[in-house]
């Protein structure tokens, strides 16, 4: 660690932030952000989406400040893991986008031109149902499923968010599926 390292007050930063004050979180940036876009790069390995993760991280910083506790951990290691989470989530999401040409998309286009679209009143309906049924759920159930599909959270990252065994989580997510399709038919 430099002697500049040494002798930043990361948590006193994270504070100030905390309290609104936008010149902390300039020091913030201009203290690390060389260090945490190599963070970023590591991770994402392409120049601009390391940018622009390290631009959503700032944001995370600045708006999750009051959440830090310096009783859990330093400032500077926070910091860090804001925008490792961040470059992670980022992965995650371009693991799920599917590439497709223009002649796929026109064809599914074309495919899709004869069928009668939802209107926003069965949607509403639907999304309604689908609340219900999700409330009817016990907690744990519940919040495996929304972790899941809605966080895109893996079966691991699930059991360590509610602190519960893999197999568990794994039951919790199939049995509560099957509920929901029932409560939806």
């Amino acid at each position: 660690m430099s002697t500049a390292s040494a002798s930043f007050d990361y948590d006193a930063a994270l504070q100030e932030c905390a309290a609104g004050d936008r010149h902390a979180l300039q020091r913030l940036y201009r203290q690390e952000s060389r260090y945490l876009l190599g963070v970023a790069m590591r991770i994402v390995r392409e120049r601009q989406l390391a940018e622009d993760v390290l631009h959503d991280a700032f944001i995370s910083i600045w708006t999750r400040a009051s959440s830090f506790d310096a009783s859990r951990g330093a400032g500077r290691g926070w910091i860090y893991s804001v925008v490792r989470h961040q470059a992670l989530n980022v992965i995650r999401a371009r693991e799920h986008e599917v590439m497709v040409d223009d002649e796929t998309v026109d064809t599914l286009q074309n495919d899709s031109a004869g069928h009668e679209t939802i209107d926003a009143f069965e949607l509403h309906v639907s999304l309604g149902k689908l609340n219900d049924c999700l409330s009817h759920l016990d907690a744990a159930k519940r919040a495996s499923i929304l972790y899941a599909y809605v966080d895109g959270c893996s079966h691991s990252e699930i059991a360590q968010r509610l602190k519960a065994p893999l197999g568990s989580v794994k039951a919790w997510i199939k049995r509560g599926l099957n509920a929901l399709r029932e409560c939806m038919a």
